[in-house]
């Protein structure tokens, strides 16, 4: 299967904006297989035998992107990003879920599916990361959400330009120093869990 012409894309998401309820209904179809490895992308880096499946994270994605009453879609990889950026969230969420009900705490009551989406070894491991690009976002807004696209949205450099209206070569620049960051600190933060 291609993908959508851009401009049906951006047509439908022009439409959903002005709030005609059945455009995100006929845009979902157009741009599943992308939901799809961005959300293939994401579950590389969990452990292999968890239970969600790409299809389920897609649903929770789209669900949650239903929910954006507020959004105005600029285009095409705009609306990818703010994808890849809730598979993300909810990864993350449900990694903080399981680490509190490791803990004992009177955490909320979630379900096997949720609770297995995230391997012990690999629970605090997406916490630390998760912060660590919060905290990069914090002083370097625009590395941070490159990072985010193109590590974990798996977008292609041209992607992530297009999406955040900057130039190929300002995505690679950027790319490479909050890589470096991102790197050194997660040495740090596994030198400091070892002592």
């Amino acid at each position: 299967m291609t993908n959508p012409p851009p401009t049906d894309v951006t047509l439908l998401l022009k439409r959903h904006t002005d709030g005609d309820p059945n455009a995100l209904s006929e845009l979902i179809p157009l741009l599943y297989k992308e939901l799809q490895r961005l959300a293939s992308s994401y579950l590389r880096r969990e452990r292999t035998d968890h239970t969600l499946q790409t299809t389920a994270l897609v649903h929770e994605a789209y669900l949650r992107l239903v929910d954006q009453k507020e959004v105005t879609w600029n285009n095409h990889a705009h609306f990818l990003a703010v994808a890849a950026q809730m598979m993300r969230r909810i990864l993350v969420d449900y990694a903080r879920k399981h680490k509190s009900l490791k803990r004992g705490s009177s955490a909320p009551k979630i379900s096997l599916e949720q609770a297995a989406v995230v391997s012990k070894e690999q629970t605090h491991e997406m916490i630390v990361v998760d912060e660590l690009l919060t905290k990069l976002a914090s002083f370097d807004p625009q590395g941070g959400r490159i990072v985010e696209l193109r590590f974990y949205g798996g977008l292609s450099v041209e992607e992530t330009a297009e999406a955040m209206s900057i130039s190929c070569a300002k995505v690679k620049r950027e790319w490479t120093v909050a890589k470096a960051w991102l790197m050194r600190e997660i040495r740090r933060s596994s030198l400091t869990s070892e002592r």
